[in-house]
């Protein structure tokens, strides 16, 4: 085969794996180059949240009564809420599916490939988790705790080695859904425009999603939307998860577990990868003055911290195999339509 033929047979063929490569390029694009450190795109999207906030939440706090004051849902905070949502999340992915969305092969699989990658942080997940086992293998709890505070809300001043273990197990294994997964499978769902509007939208729930007095009322449509966006991808990632291993099992607990959980979607992933681990996840937790107990997820033994590299694992497998399906999806389409 000469060169000209080649191209011309790379040029019919290509097309036809868009979506694997895109997603091949983003993963690439997030192992190589990581979470940008300076001028993050979600650091300016959170400042314009804030912004946004502080001028249509006319929550006034109490200092004596915060803690007393009953929740009550507020009709107009909500609506106020819902439009906050809409002017932060909904545009830019407009804009992109306008005059974005229809350029040349090549050019598209580029710019949604950035797209893509800046909304999955397999890399960051990776980091984060190290940030806590290295200091956790060499017993230095002090800077443990430190990072751990990094990525759970959890009061975690005097969490043992076991505790942290665990808060960065469960982290893992729920964040391997809403920054990898999720953004892939949504990808694969809607392109580009799609992925703009999940991660988006997860964000303002992790700002806005709380039930406190401040935004019981503002916050709830963002954290009702960000469940429905995300009841898809969950029960895609628990099925990636527990294709690992012991399947059925994972499933199960899933369902019985991830239904009693405080988050139906985090509830289900976790509860599919701490069984694919033979571990559980769960237990008390100290938030804010008060202790809350954690319905058990998954089955097995108690988490160690050997099991942190194992959850990242998990989540990398789990983006490998759904890269494998779309692959061996579009080549039987491809198969199909050249015959």
């Amino acid at each position: 085969m000469t060169f000209n033929e080649l191209t011309l047979w790379l040029f019919s063929t290509l097309p036809f794996y868009t979506l694997t490569l895109t997603i091949i390029l983003a993963l690439l694009l997030d192992k190589y180059l990581g979470e940008a450190r300076q001028y993050h795109y979600l650091v300016g999207f959170g400042w314009l949240a804030q912004q946004i906030e502080k001028h249509l939440n006319t929550f006034q706090t109490d200092k004596k009564s915060d803690e007393t004051q009953p929740l009550r849902f507020n009709i107009k905070k909500a609506l106020l809420g819902s439009l906050a949502w809409v002017i932060l999340v909904l545009p830019i992915a407009l804009l992109y599916f306008l005059y974005l969305n229809h350029l040349t092969w090549y050019w598209q699989i580029l710019l949604d490939a950035i797209v893509l990658y800046l909304a999955i942080g397999l890399n960051s997940l990776h980091q984060h988790a190290m940030q806590v086992y290295q200091p956790l293998k060499e017993n230095n709890l002090v800077q443990a705790r430190h990072f751990t505070g990094y990525l759970v809300s959890r009061e975690t001043a005097e969490l043992t080695p076991t505790e942290m273990s665990r808060a960065t197990v469960e982290s893992m294994l729920e964040n391997g859904h809403d920054s990898v997964i999720a953004s892939i499978v949504y990808f694969i769902i809607g392109g580009a425009p799609l992925v703009i509007i999940h991660r988006f939208a997860n964000t303002l729930d992790a700002m806005w999603g709380y039930r406190t007095l401040q935004f019981n009322s503002f916050g709830f449509a963002s954290a009702r939307l960000d469940d429905l966006l995300g009841f898809i991808s969950a029960k895609i990632c628990t099925l990636l998860y527990a294709i690992q291993g012991k399947f059925l099992t994972a499933l199960a607990n899933a369902y019985k577990q991830g239904n009693t959980y405080k988050s139906h979607n985090g509830g289900w992933v976790m509860a599919a990868g701490a069984t694919v681990m033979n571990k559980k996840l769960g237990g008390t937790a100290q938030y804010n003055g008060k202790r809350v107990e954690s319905v058990t997820l998954g089955c097995g033994e108690n988490i160690a911290v050997e099991d942190i590299p194992k959850s990242i694992l998990i989540v990398k497998r789990a983006a490998i195999i759904l890269t494998l399906i779309v692959l061996l999806w579009q080549t039987i389409s491809f198969i199909a339509f050249t015959h």
